[in-house]
């Protein structure tokens, strides 16, 4: 079951509200034959967190199916990095990363329970059938949840501090609808004026295909922190040519540069023509993974008013810390 985005939180009779995790969604399925676990697009994910798998079997004493999220409590709040660190095809690694840094299950849907298919029922008799089901374990939680859009609208303030990147708001009556947005999500977005240090062609069409951004950190050096690429066919074409008098010219180097293939990359063509680092522009992102926008930045407009060098990192200073404990904890 999805959710589909919007810009506030919806308030009326009906609606609750949880915290928006930030990790893998996964779909448990524990049976009497032990625990199997699906991620959003069905790829099995129990070798990858054997530690959770021994969580489920303790916690989940009975036949059930469970929606909820893995994540990775870091000292900084929620480590994405480190979840993807697991997918990895050596035993060893992924053996020593669940000592080394354990992942846990928060449940926020039930979906069966024993014979029972729990699709048609309401929400609120899910998470109450939930709720009754777990049994106290360190490696399962609950998530929170209140009715309450004033108490909601705090967390999504105070949980960003912890990782989590948003609220997500469903009402007591929804049935499990897989598939469809018929959940609600609201996210962080947040601005910030960012160096242009370099460009990707455009695959097809000519032009842009993404602006290389960067800041400068207390060591003087400009680093990349992600790229934007919200452009159409003509602004394409006219970002290039304005940026062709600056090619060749100082930018990245020093600092962290943009990456080349990866992984990740599945082959696609990740190299970049450096350009002088003189123009600023003003771009939009929602959360950060590490030290990088963890999606693309939507491009906002140019900013001739800015010095590059006033361009620093400590515009992405997150918020106070706030611990996941004490959120999982009520």
């Amino acid at each position: 079951m999805l959710a589909k985005l919007q810009p506030d939180i919806p308030r009326g009779p009906g609606w609750v509200y949880e915290p928006k995790w930030d990790g893998f969604r996964a779909i448990v399925f524990r049976g009497p034959g032990g625990v199997t676990i699906a991620s959003r697009d069905g790829k099995p994910l129990e070798r990858y967190f054997p530690e959770v798998v021994a969580a489920i079997e303790a916690a989940v004493p009975g036949p059930a199916v469970i929606d909820g999220e893995i994540i990775i409590a870091g000292a900084q709040g929620l480590d994405f990095d480190a979840l993807l660190q697991r997918i990895h095809p050596a035993v060893s690694r992924i053996n020593r990363l669940a000592v080394e840094t354990p992942a846990r299950l928060v449940a926020f849907d039930l979906i069966g329970a024993g014979d029972d298919d729990l699709g048609a029922v309401p929400f609120a008799e899910r998470r109450r059938r939930l709720a009754g089901l777990l049994l106290p374990h360190p490696g399962v939680s609950l998530t929170p949840q209140t009715a309450d859009p004033e108490e909601a609208a705090g967390w999504f303030v105070r949980y960003e501090g912890a990782g989590c990147d948003g609220i997500i708001a469903k009402t007591d009556d929804l049935p499990y609808v897989p598939g469809e947005r018929v959940m609600v999500k609201v996210k962080h977005r947040r601005t910030a004026e960012c160096v242009v240090g370099g460009y990707r062609v455009a695959s097809k069409g000519g032009g842009v295909g993404s602006l290389l951004l960067g800041l400068y950190r207390d060591d003087g050096l400009l680093h990349y922190v992600g790229h934007t690429s919200s452009f159409n066919a003509a602004e394409k074409v006219a970002v290039q040519e304005k940026l062709r008098p600056l090619e060749g010219g100082v930018s990245f180097g020093q600092g962290r540069t943009p990456g080349g293939p990866s992984r990740w990359s599945q082959g696609r063509e990740t190299d970049w023509v450096g350009v002088a680092g003189e123009l600023v522009c003003e771009v939009s992102f929602d959360y950060l993974q590490g030290e990088r926008f963890r999606h693309a930045a939507r491009f906002l407009r140019w900013r001739p008013d800015r010095e590059p060098a006033t361009c620093t990192w400590d515009q992405l200073v997150p918020p106070n810390p706030f611990s996941l404990e004490a959120i999982l904890a009520g």
